[in-house]
């Protein structure tokens, strides 16, 4: 029997990308026969995102305000557990995410070898034309020490949030989910409580348009309160 497979795309005043990225994953349907749904958290967007996802029939759920990444995604993990989908993708509205990498980032579940897969900038020479700051290819090179030091496994890109999940982890992620910025942490906890995690290569683009989400003055809050939270784990027993 095909798994069900669903995207999950938190969006926040993505006006500018949100139409774009679901025609491509409908484009990418007809294409090559697969049957990728979308479930669109619109995370009290005060732009024109709402109305855009309205007027073009495109499956949402609007949050009446904004929660953050964090409660965005664990909304979609709550759909796509409740309507009993096999696999859930995380995907951003920006334009960021290929979607050629649903494939990469499912196969390793869809043949059993991982429960959560992250789809990773760095592991492979492939994204020539993407380029992060140094200061943030510095900060996820800090953060992969400390994850590698509480569970032994090297993470090469912490931050990225296309990764995919079975239905085992989706009910964990459906229950708990960090609210700000939340990657690293749930994948340390993961790895801490037994779940096989894998690393793929794929690839991905520079943001379509509007602003991220993540500001420049929360950079060192962010580092701090995520190194912080990670040792903290260390200390802490998980039961798989």
């Amino acid at each position: 029997m095909e798994k069900k497979i669903i995207l999950i795309i938190p969006a926040f005043n993505e006006e500018s990308n949100i139409l774009h990225t679901y025609q491509s994953i409908e484009e990418y349907n007809r294409k090559h026969g697969t049957n990728y749904d979308v479930i669109v958290i619109n995370d009290g967007s005060v732009d024109k995102t709402r109305k855009i996802l309205v007027r073009n029939n495109i499956p949402h759920i609007s949050l009446i305000r904004n929660l953050g990444i964090g409660g965005a995604v664990q909304t979609g993990y709550k759909y796509a557990l409740d309507h009993k989908y096999d696999i859930a993708v995380q995907f951003d509205g920006d334009g960021q995410h290929d979607i050629s990498g649903v494939q990469k980032i499912t196969a390793p579940i869809l043949s059993g070898e991982a429960d959560f897969c992250i789809g990773s900038r760095f592991i492979q020479n492939i994204n020539d034309n993407f380029r992060t700051t140094a200061s943030r290819r510095m900060g996820i090179r800090i953060i992969s020490s400390f994850i590698r030091f509480v569970t032994g496994v090297k993470v090469y890109d912490t931050t990225s949030g296309f990764r995919a999940v079975n239905r085992k982890v989706m009910k964990e992620f459906s229950c708990k989910y960090p609210i700000e910025y939340p990657e690293p942490i749930t994948t340390t906890e993961m790895l801490k409580k037994g779940y096989r995690v894998k690393e793929v290569p794929v690839l991905m683009h520079e943001r379509q348009g509007g602003t991220s989400s993540i500001a420049s003055w929360k950079n060192i809050y962010y580092m701090v309160n995520v190194l912080l939270t990670i040792l903290i784990m260390k200390l802490r027993r998980y039961e798989g």
